[in-house]
């Protein structure tokens, strides 16, 4: 007899929900993915016990007769596509048809849908991959579909999931990025005890990252905007004995790319803050994930990364969603114009907002592995315990969670029909306001500075109104750099200038560092480093691990200004060294640069190499700490700052410049 069989629809199904399902999460992600094709405008989710207990999702989408809920739970049924064709051109969140059967057949399954123009709604029940029952309901248009008791007939899968604070942790974090990439539908997210979630529609990302998030976060954040026609490289066209008469090529359609990126100062430890969209799908992609880094390097430490929620809007033609079971990766077509047009795009937003770091906020900044764009009220949150305690207890009847802030003014607008967003009513409150822990939103606080300082002398609150009325919206950037005036140094280190936006502090060294790297990555490129011969030849010794790096990179470095020759086996002479580096400098530099090269993982590109080796030269022949610099040495580093496309930091991540607003001067003075 013989040993092949054909597997069982059931074990077929546990085998498939072994690809789509293994955790509550993606439980909640099929659904959610689900409801959004359906049309869903507004999306309830609760779960219970992590997502093992309950999870239930309720929508108010196109639903479906009885027919089709039946054949939505047998394998491979879909209305998303008709024939292999469909498979070049996805433009839906979901398109195998597996999701509810894999479901199905590892949980007790419950649907109730109701299409528009039917008169009663059908209720099916499945368990472990079952039919039940099959029958008439009432309720209304769309769809609820509740899961219980995951995973009862797959023990050995139970067992491998996390805590429930962990699962519904990764629930909370799925609804949270669906709901910033569609900020004009309702979402909410229940647990058992409390209301993690309550968004209602708005008409821009910027109102649903306030919503969700706050204030703090979204001064964080710079928006970033940017489109371009996309070649015809790649672009599929059907054989010439498929095409019509009338056949025209398609146009190749627009590549746009929206969303925020954080400023300099906010530093994570890990990816786990960078959050890509393409085409309002949710993916973890390596490509974007890569154009992301090279956008800030030489802005950021190696070991620090940014916060970034970024949206992808492009022809379906031009990316492969099939490529993986969860959908989580796909596969562009043009992946090298994609890539670059990320990152070009994210540092051209860094060099023209030219975002200023605040030094109150200095103080406090320093990398975090925590998550960024986390809910609040999420179990992840470093402060969750308290965050609970904003929501109301729910009454018998149902919830009732305490209301989410309303954006400031600037973001207040009609989202539909009579609905608008408005800014929160502060009362006056006698006296001054707290320097140290403000408790208006800063948007809100400069409108009722008058209404709360009334008793104020007319003349002082005349003068500072008409100096605050000129900063009024103005986010903190670096285009003042220009306008400063050197007062001197700080133990001949820092220089101190000032200039009308208030008193700022500059790192000498690390400022003169991006302006020598700059110049040194420009002249590079136009192949003019400037060098300069010694007068003996400087002999290093090497390792021979040294030795192989020094050979592979030799050409880069003479191109950076570099003449060197092997004067024996282990040892290398060097003839000339770009401007600026001599005797023991000059020595550390080459040797950090091999050992740098020689500790890397992979190998890096020419991009990456010439980078890392003009870092190394701006921060040898820098500018050193404890150096006294007259006021006309002063004036020309400024000015050569100024001249920058990154003024924020140096090569290595830190920061050059701290300012010390004149708002911020005048608040620790109770002059406002």
């Amino acid at each position: 007899m013989g040993r092949i069989h054909i597997l069982t629809d059931q074990v077929a199904n546990q085998i498939a929900a072994g690809e789509v399902v293994d955790r509550p999460a993606s439980v909640v992600k099929e659904l959610l993915e689900n409801s959004l094709d359906a049309g869903a405008t507004r999306i309830v989710i609760a779960v219970e016990g992590g997502g093992r207990k309950l999870i239930r999702i309720a929508d108010d989408g196109s639903g479906m007769v009885r027919d089709d809920a039946l054949l939505a739970f047998e394998r491979h049924a879909t209305s998303k596509l008709r024939s292999s064709d469909d498979l070049l051109s996805i433009a839906t969140l979901g398109f195998r048809g597996e999701a509810l059967p894999s479901i199905a057949s590892i949980a007790r399954v419950e649907m109730v849908t109701r299409a528009a123009g039917e008169s009663s709604a059908t209720r099916i029940e499945i368990a472990g991959g079952k039919l039940l029952l099959c029958e008439d309901a009432g309720a209304p248009a769309g769809t609820t579909l509740t899961v219980r008791d995951l995973f009862f007939n797959t023990p050995a899968r139970r067992k491998f999931l996390k805590s429930e604070t962990t699962e519904l942790a990764h629930v909370t974090a799925l609804v949270t990025h669906y709901a910033l990439a569609h900020p004009g539908k309702h979402f909410e997210l229940h647990s058992a005890t409390h209301a993690l979630l309550v968004a209602p529609p708005v008409r821009q990302a910027a109102e649903r990252i306030f919503q969700i998030f706050g204030q703090d976060t979204l001064d964080q954040l710079l928006p970033v905007a940017a489109e371009i026609e996309l070649a015809r490289a790649g672009l599929p066209e059907p054989p010439p004995w498929r095409r019509p008469a009338d056949y025209q090529a398609a146009e190749p359609g627009w590549l746009r790319i929206t969303g925020f990126t954080s400023k300099p100062e906010l530093e994570k430890l890990n990816r786990n803050s960078i959050y890509c969209f393409v085409n309002r799908r949710l993916v973890r992609d390596r490509l974007l994930m890569h154009a992301v880094s090279e956008a800030y390097r030489n802005i950021l430490a190696p070991t620090s990364f940014p916060v970034v929620l970024l949206f992808v809007e492009m022809p379906p033609e031009e990316v492969d969603v099939n490529v993986h079971p969860a959908k989580t990766e796909v596969r562009f077509r043009q992946a090298a114009w994609l890539h670059d047009f990320v990152r070009d795009t994210l540092r051209n937003q860094l060099t023209l907002g030219r975002p200023a770091a605040g030094f109150l906020q200095a103080l406090t900044a320093h990398p975090s592995a925590a998550p960024a764009l986390v809910s609040p009220s999420s179990p992840s949150s470093p402060d969750f315990g308290p965050s609970l305690a904003q929501w109301d207890t729910p009454s018998p009847g149902g919830w009732s969670p305490t209301p989410l802030p309303d954006p400031p003014p600037e973001l207040a607008q009609p989202a539909g029909d009579g609905f608008r967003l408005t800014g929160p009513a502060v009362p006056p409150s006698p006296g001054v306001l707290p320097f140290a822990a403000p408790a208006i939103a800063p948007g809100v606080l400069e409108s009722h500075i008058a209404a709360a300082n009334g008793v104020r002398s007319s003349s002082c609150s005349s003068a500072l109104a008409q100096e605050e009325e000129g900063e009024a919206g103005a986010s903190p950037s670096l285009h003042g750099l220009a306008s400063l005036r050197p007062l001197g140094q700080l133990r001949d280190s820092f220089i101190l200038a000032v200039n009308q936006e208030g008193l700022w502090i500059i790192d000498q060294h690390v400022a003169h560092e991006r302006v020598l790297f700059e110049r040194v990555l420009r002249q590079r490129q136009v192949r003019q480093v400037e060098r300069q011969r010694l007068l003996m030849p400087m002999l290093i010794d090497l390792l021979p691990a040294q030795m192989v790096t020094f050979a592979a990179i030799a050409r880069e470095l003479e191109a950076n200004g570099f003449e060197a020759e092997l004067f024996g086996p282990r040892t290398i002479a060097i003839k000339a060294a770009p401007a600026g580096l001599e005797g023991a400098p000059l020595e550390r530099m080459l040797v950090e640069v091999l050992e740098q090269a020689g500790s890397l993982e992979q190998a890096e590109n020419l991009e990456a190499a010439r980078t890392r080796i003009a870092a190394s030269i701006a921060c040898h022949a820098a500018i050193k700490v404890n150096t006294p610099l007259d006021p006309a040495r002063m004036e020309w580093l400024l000015a050569e700052l100024a001249a920058t496309e990154h003024p924020t930091s140096c090569p290595h991540g830190r920061p050059i410049v701290l300012r010390y607003a004149w708002k911020d001067i005048q608040r620790a003075f109770h002059r406002i």
